[in-house]
């Protein structure tokens, strides 16, 4: 009898025992039930913030994209109604120097290649700059210079000798004689010229005596003379 009582408490204190860790397993897992469904909820939530901002960011861009092709088009409308103008321009470094007229609506180079034109191929042929140069700067009819050289030497077609030994192209007297004679030596053929140009100035334009007609009774003995320059400054404008 003792036993059997023995036996019935073990079994009872057992059956309690296996109670309370069932009870307290089914705490633990109702907690961790909960837990993972929290957790699902967390994940849940966060899936549709994800899908919304990514719907957000999708209108954001297809509304970007609608303001940039109306802008292209706005663009491409007054692009076609505007036509550009071409010009051209010259750049910054290139200075255009002005054109300066000396004689006749000619520039000094000009003036001095038409001379060149007119001064043959012998001994005073090429010198049109410096023939161009001296009239302008000393106030003496450049044609009028170069047809009384020509008449004088005779390098329209062959220089004569006074030409060609002592440099002297106006039929200048005066010392150092040429060879000893009346008429006037030049050490070189561009002194020969200065002196010619000079001799012009000097003797002729500074005292009024500015035309073929008022320089020949001082300058030749011959009543041809005029007529002959007149007729070599004619040749020289037109050629």
């Amino acid at each position: 009898m003792m036993l059997q009582k023995t036996y019935e408490v073990t079994n009872l204190k057992r059956g309690k025992l296996i109670s309370s860790v069932l009870a307290t397993l089914g705490i633990v897992m109702i907690s961790i039930a909960l837990v993972v469904q929290q957790e699902k909820n967390i994940y849940k939530d966060q899936v549709v913030e994800t899908k919304n901002s990514t719907i957000e960011l999708k209108n954001m861009a297809t509304c970007a994209n609608n303001i940039i092709n109306t802008e292209q088009q706005a663009n491409t409308s007054v692009d076609a109604e505007v036509t550009p103008i071409q010009m051209e321009i010259a750049p910054a470094s290139v200075i255009v120097p002005p054109r300066i007229e000396v004689y006749e609506k000619m520039t000094i180079d000009e003036l001095a290649e038409k001379l060149n034109r007119n001064l043959g191929s012998g001994y005073i042929a090429g010198k049109g700059y410096l023939i161009a140069s001296q009239c302008i700067e000393k106030g003496v009819d450049p044609y009028v210079a170069v047809a009384i050289m020509l008449h004088e030497t005779g390098c329209k077609y062959n220089c004569s000798s006074l030409v060609k030994t002592c440099n002297n192209v106006g039929g200048q007297k005066g010392s150092p004689g040429c060879n000893g004679g009346a008429y006037k030596a030049y050490a070189t053929l561009d002194d020969g010229i200065v002196g010619f140009i000079n001799n012009l100035q000097r003797n002729y334009y500074s005292k009024g005596l500015n035309t073929i007609e008022t320089i020949a009774p001082k300058y030749a003995a011959s009543s041809a003379w005029p007529a002959k320059i007149r007729s070599y400054v004619e040749q020289i404008r037109a050629n």
